[in-house]
């Protein structure tokens, strides 16, 4: 798999994700567009945080998803884009469901628009497990039902049949990632590794959500290998495809983990502040990437434990990125 001189765009590209596939694809020689929402201090998010020399080699680009004639613009002359760009805080969208779906079914919209209309040779899509809801079966394969637990969930849902019926339609370029949990480093301070990190190493007390709910979590670099191969490989054109690592673990037993690995015992409980309405509480998702080994020689590398080591050091090395006094996402 090779992306050296391939032209590609990066929407989302200031964001967790983004920034470390962004710096992938630098680092695999492709000519890198990205597309970053616009903001009055000029910052491009977590792309600060690359090299200088880096960050010299993206063509940045400034706009809104949107607006379809920037998304359009951005788009000219592009080989392939990876649509990141979204509104992914669930707790946020129980308060504005409705400016979450504009964002997350418009910009997905504009996207596969300007994609149809300049000829673009892939479209790699971002959706999320979010969208299976509780598992009714394990491990969760392509085939599970869908279930729309949150508003932010049936704006993913939503998004993903739009860009269905645009390959069953006008047979438009388009491969579906559907990613179980990713963390690393860069991850929001909000969500629950990055919490669960500072509390363990700068706290008397960690203090979470429900604790019995499992999650698969998938490191960020493998979760950027997943991307990759849904963006070179035929075989994802038109389907959606999993990428997790189909091991589980409950949220009490994560944090214990954390303990562990910095060497402290600091006392695990629940609070008040990260409350789900009772039945859009998602109690267990777990992966089967069957497809995307088989199919497309996919491979998680990285496991839970040299995860969360990487994101504790990077949490050592900057202690004012994360609020451990709430958990929100």
């Amino acid at each position: 798999m090779t992306y050296q001189g391939k032209r590609v765009l990066v929407t989302g590209a200031g964001g967790f994700i983004g920034s470390h596939l962004t710096e992938r694809l630098l680092h695999e020689g492709a000519d890198v567009r990205a597309f970053i929402r616009y903001t009055s201090n000029g910052r491009r998010g977590l792309l600060d945080l690359l090299p200088d020399d880096m960050r010299g080699q993206i063509d940045i680009r400034f706009g809104d998803l949107g607006d379809g004639e920037a998304i359009r613009d951005a788009m000219r002359d592009r080989d392939v884009v990876f649509h990141l760009g979204a509104l992914i805080a669930i707790p946020y969208s129980y308060i504005n469901p409705v400016d979450v779906f504009r964002v997350n079914v418009t910009a997905t919209q504009n996207v596969l628009s300007a994609a149809r209309d300049l000829g673009t040779q892939r479209v790699v899509h971002t959706s999320t497990s979010e969208v299976y809801g509780t598992a009714r079966y394990a491990p969760i394969d392509e085939e599970h039902p869908i279930q729309a637990q949150s508003p932010y969930s049936a704006s993913k849902i939503a998004a993903d049949a739009m860009v269905k019926s645009y390959h069953l339609s006008f047979d438009l370029p388009v491969a579906t990632l559907r990613p179980f949990n990713t963390f690393g480093p860069r991850q929001s301070g909000r969500a629950v590794i990055p919490t669960i990190v500072a509390q363990a190493l700068f706290s008397d007390r960690i203090e979470l959500g429900s604790l019995t709910p499992t999650r698969d979590l998938t490191y960020v670099g493998d979760t950027v290998e997943g991307f990759l191969a849904v963006g070179h490989h035929e075989a994802a054109l038109g389907r959606v495809t999993n990428v997790g690592t189909g091991r589980e673990i409950s949220i009490g037993d994560l944090a214990e983990m954390v303990n562990g690995l910095v060497g402290r015992d600091t006392p695990v409980g629940t609070s008040d502040t990260r409350v789900r309405p009772d039945k859009s509480e998602v109690f267990r998702l777990i992966c089967n990437a069957d497809w995307a080994r088989e199919n497309l020689g996919w491979r998680d590398a990285v496991t839970l434990e040299e995860g969360l080591g990487k994101v504790i050091d990077f949490i050592r090395a900057h202690p004012e990125w994360v609020n451990i006094s709430r958990y929100e996402v």
